[in-house]
């Protein structure tokens, strides 16, 4: 397996000429790494006005490595070859090396690159990335690997050119501005004077540099900082979506001990479990019924001695059953996302506040009041969701959690929640029985005197609701709760499928008018796919059903059905539409299809296998169904389709287009603002009134932006996200916004 490594912007606030002066002085050798034990020329190069110099040289190195391995290897010392390509009239400097020993063997490759600050040009950027590809080496090939990186990592953060800036000012290079045109001719410049004031991440692009990870991430060893840069990258590149902030994709990170592969399957699961619920907007867009404003026991408080948020929760005092009763378990489990959403958004303001990285919060739980009637079965299930949910979703987010007053009951409560508590998580707890929270290691270790709680003994008056017992006059009938838990959850109008190898997913349209019009719209979650169509006269088997997905908020997530039969042929008792169509991980797709026979249309999704990942094919659903699923061999679809009339649809798409933005049907005519790749024949852009479609091509531009209620979206890169009356949500400024006043083809919507 090939290991990567690629560093933040590391910015030195000083002139490129003076970091240069500094750089050649670690040749031939430097004792600030002593593996480098020495270095020869072996070519060299300038041009004749001396602005280009490239030199070539071969270093050893003196590898620690054990003695044994060492003998068998047959050597002594590693030499690896050093290209350095100096530009002074653009004032870049650019290293290659590679290794020479073992290269039928090991491929070591590192690049490394020194350029003028894209806003200041008296400052200096460093980048540097590296690969590591053990093909084989003796049957130590772990361990030859495991040496290297440990190796390679130990000495990125040494400070070797602050070292050598130290030796030119102790020499009497004064560190002062100074003109740099002066430094040119002195091969040395000097320092520019600098404001204290940190830099912002705006100012390298995309791009991280090191003071904004220690300023807003806190201190990440190398192999850190390159897992959040490399999975950064990553989704950028292939997310079409909203891309986490860096503290929420730290969190993964974390949760998975920085195994980036398994990092980014949680991440993206989750993401694409916010998208489908609208998770983002829950602050924005829901309010909590007043059974919760009044009942509910729990609230912010302050913050502990860490500067991380407090939230207290006063379980004994809560009556989880009323609850439940009253407003159902959808309810309650919205609400404990609007409590960790307004967690994050605290978590950032005191990042700004007290100057330092806080990514999680201290809860502190008071149990006074716990009894029996807590351990009613369907509270405790539906807090096993909630749980479930929150650790899918929200991981790395609690600091501590401080459990005061446990009392006999506590015990059995424990038993039960705690096998669907992460270890990290269960870390972090602290149980204190009776008083014993007021003794030493007690609260006063974690909370400030003057805010703990009045009902702790404490001098700060707490805000948050006492809770007590609901009225049975607001209990619900379980008709009447299952109905509100479908109106909470079931607003998008997206569906989600799995598909596995050999386990395709597959839907059924029955179309009675010829010439009528599909459309989809749908985005590969994980894993690639093959989107096929197919056309049928006679409706197949009854769909099969299970639920696979494994943190859905809605029953139905995660489901994979099949309908084409095992003993059906294809040109006998079905027939494809459509040339099938593959999509990657990453990608929305968006298209239509004019039928021409009226009968049964089958929408496909089916795994696409690569090469990397051929094995024997799994049997269908019910086999697969009754094995554990190779994670591999699995793929996540997020769809939705809709049928229209062809005197509706004045559109007249290419049957696939995969687009940044999505599509938005207004009015009965299929409209497409985005900036589009089409995959085959020349797509339409829609127009008002009587006009035809005009034909549009491999359409690239700005659209329309949204009018949002602070004004004009900025960004104007897509167009509000609305499927005829059904409101979604505005890309521009991430609001949900249904459509009005809509007039042509480039439509507006106001919030």
């Amino acid at each position: 397996m090939v290991q990567k490594y690629q560093s933040p912007v590391r910015v030195y606030k000083y002139p490129f000429e003076l970091i240069m002066a500094a750089y050649e002085r670690r040749f031939p050798t430097c004792p600030l790494i002593p593996m480098f034990v020495g270095s020869d020329t072996v070519n060299e190069f300038k041009s004749e006005d001396g602005a280009i110099h490239v030199i070539e040289r071969r270093c050893k190195l003196d590898v620690d490595a054990p003695r044994l391995l060492k003998k068998i290897a047959g050597v002594d010392y590693v030499y690896f070859v050093q290209k350095n390509s100096l530009n002074s009239r653009e004032r870049t400097l650019h290293i290659e090396a590679y290794n020479e020993t073992f290269s039928n063997r090991v491929i070591i490759n590192e690049h490394c690159c020194y350029t003028v600050h894209p806003e200041n040009e008296d400052w200096t950027c460093f980048e540097q990335s590296a690969s590591l590809d053990i093909k084989s080496f003796f049957g130590f090939e772990s361990t030859v690997e495991k040496i290297a990186m440990k190796q390679y990592t130990s000495n990125i953060k040494k400070g070797i050119i602050e070292y050598y800036l130290r030796q030119l000012e102790e020499e009497g290079i004064p560190l002062c501005p100074t003109p740099l045109s002066s430094c040119k001719k002195q091969a040395a410049s000097m320092a520019v004077v600098i404001p204290d004031a940190g830099l912002s991440r705006s100012k390298l692009g995309n791009k991280l540099d090191a003071d904004y990870i220690k300023r807003y991430l806190g201190d990440l060893t190398p192999l850190q900082e390159s897992c959040l840069i490399r999975l950064r990258q990553w989704l950028q590149e292939t997310h079409k979506g909203k891309i986490p902030k860096d503290e929420h994709i730290l969190r993964f990170l974390r949760a998975r001990d920085f195994n980036i592969d398994k990092a980014r399957e949680i991440m993206c699961q989750s993401l694409t479990w916010r998208k489908q619920h609208q998770v983002d907007y829950i602050l924005e867009t829901w309010t909590p019924p007043q059974v919760l404003q009044d009942y509910y026991a729990g609230g912010w408080h302050h913050h502990d001695k860490d500067g991380r948020p407090l939230y207290v929760l006063r379980l004994g005092q809560m009556d989880t059953k009323g609850l439940v009763r009253a407003l159902g378990e959808e309810a309650l489990l919205r609400y404990v996302l609007s409590i960790n959403e307004e967690g994050l958004r605290r978590c950032e303001e005191n990042t700004k506040v007290f100057g330092r990285p806080i990514s999680s919060w201290t809860c502190l739980v008071d149990l006074e009041g716990l009894n029996m009637r807590h351990l009613w079965r369907p509270g405790v299930k539906a807090l096993l969701r909630i749980i479930e949910v929150v650790e899918a979703n929200y991981p790395e987010t609690l600091g501590r959690l401080l459990i005061l007053r446990a009392p006999r009951v506590f015990p059995v409560l424990w038993t039960l929640v705690s096998p669907f508590i992460d270890d990290n998580t269960r870390r972090k707890f602290l149980i204190y029985a009776g008083n014993d929270y007021q003794g030493p290691g007690g609260l006063l270790d974690y909370i400030d005197k003057e805010i703990i709680p009045d009902f702790l003994s404490g001098e700060c008056m707490c805000e948050v609701p006492e809770g007590g017992l609901v009225p049975k006059s607001l209990y619900r009938t379980a008709e009447e709760l299952e109905n509100e838990d479908l109106k909470l959850w079931t607003e998008t109008i997206y569906q989600s499928a799995s598909v596995f190898k050999g386990a395709p997913h597959e839907i059924l349209i029955q179309i009675v008018d010829a010439s009528s019009v599909i459309t989809w719209d749908f985005d590969v979650c994980k894993g690639d796919i093959v989107f096929n169509i197919y056309h049928s006269k006679r409706s197949p088997q009854p769909a099969k059903k299970d639920s696979l997905g494994a943190h859905s908020i809605t029953s139905p997530g995660g489901n994979n059905v099949q309908l084409i039969d095992k003993v059906w042929q294809l040109g006998r008792d079905y027939s494809m539409v459509e040339s099938p169509l593959i999509c990657k991980e990453g990608e929305s797709v968006q298209g239509s299809h004019v039928t021409r026979w009226p009968g049964f249309y089958i929408l496909q999704w089916k795994f696409h296998s690569m090469p990397a990942c051929a094995a024997s094919s799994l049997p269908r659903v019910d086999d697969v169904l009754a094995s554990l699923q190779v994670s591999s061999h699995k793929c996540k679809v997020m769809y939705y389709t809709e049928v229209i009339g062809s005197e509706d649809f004045r559109c007249g798409r290419s049957p696939h287009s995969r687009c940044c933005g999505r599509l938005g049907v207004v009015g009965g005519r299929l409209q497409s603002h985005a900036v589009c790749r089409i995959s085959s024949g020349v797509g339409f852009r829609g127009c008002s009134g009587d006009q035809e479609g005009v034909a549009w091509g491999s359409f690239v531009g700005t659209v329309t932006p949204c009018m949002s209620a602070e004004g004009e979206c900025q960004r104007q890169s897509r167009l509000c996200l609305c499927f005829r009356s059904r409101c979604r949500l505005c890309a521009g400024c991430g609001k949900p916004a249904p459509w009005v006043g809509y007039s042509g083809p480039s439509p507006v919507c106001k919030h």
